[in-house]
């Protein structure tokens, strides 16, 4: 198996598949690498090469007690980048993913990075506050941690239904596909899975968001539970400059697999797409 030393006794899982641009995938909370199963099998094929990882404390990567804070997170990454020395790289994060993103690019610059890619990203900030009254309010997340300190599989199959907008009129996804993921989740560290559920909700990323100077696609799902598009997709498009915006409608917050077609088409189409002048600088 391939891993990645990122810290003193912190080694990274991943995966690393295929020749060409290359993308590198960030998951989301609170799945690991493995969510991108149908992103790994099919762009590949279409001449990328694509890595993904499991962030420290999910999958197979080690667990410490701590941190997850976004900037050890985002330093994680770039130690993944300079490991496999890649270049002219498109990162890809999902949901709390995003925050690697934006936070990398604002600390580390675009030496690295072509383009970037938010797929339903918690990105610019979620929680309410007084200088953000439009936010998630605490009350959400303080609800989240106390179901998990609770019961953690049963908030995880419920979270898992929102996650995909299972309904009782509506079945976009199988039981067997909620079964997986919910396994992909639970092989989590449960004290990554809490403390992840602060890093994702409490960081604010409204300043950083402008020094993201490479070419970004947006994507969002209309009918997302999880991250609301009116605080996170619509507002991140305005605040990265140029930043291509695009809607999925009917699609939830999973839409990387309801909507995995659309999407592999979406971001072969982004990465092969040549970077107007002057980008990345």
């Amino acid at each position: 198996m391939s891993y990645i030393e990122v810290a003193p006794n912190v080694d990274l899982f991943y995966q690393d598949w295929g020749t060409g641009s290359p993308v590198v995938f960030i998951h989301g909370w609170p799945l690991n690498h493995e969510m991108w199963e149908y992103q790994l099998t099919e762009l590949p094929r279409q001449g990328l090469r694509c890595i993904a990882y499991d962030r420290r404390g999910f999958g197979k990567s080690s667990k410490p007690w701590e941190p997850y804070d976004y900037d050890t997170l985002a330093a994680d990454l770039k130690a993944v980048l300079e490991a496999l020395d890649l270049r002219d790289v498109t990162l890809v994060g999902f949901s709390m993913g995003g925050g690697e993103v934006v936070r990398y690019l604002s600390r580390y610059g675009s030496d690295r990075v072509a383009k970037a890619v938010l797929l339903g990203a918690v990105t610019p900030f979620l929680l309410k506050t007084p200088d953000h009254p439009d936010g998630v309010d605490q009350s959400v997340f303080d609800g989240m941690l106390e179901k998990l300190r609770d019961d953690r599989p049963a908030f995880l199959e419920s979270f898992g239904l929102q996650f995909f907008g299972v309904s009782m009129l509506k079945q976009p996804v199988s039981q067997a596909l909620l079964d997986w993921t919910q396994m992909l989740a639970l092989q989590g560290s449960p004290k990554a899975t809490l403390d992840c559920v602060h890093s994702f909700s409490a960081t604010d990323f409204r300043a950083d968001m402008a020094r993201v100077q490479v070419p970004t696609l947006i994507i969002h799902g209309d009918k997302d539970q999880i991250v609301p598009i009116e605080v996170t997709g619509a507002v991140a498009a305005n605040m990265i400059p140029g930043a291509r915006y695009v809607v999925y409608e009917g699609a939830p917050h999973g839409f990387w697999y309801t909507d995995r077609e659309k999407l592999n088409r979406d971001l072969l189409a982004f990465v092969q797409q040549p970077a107007p002048a002057g980008a990345g600088m």
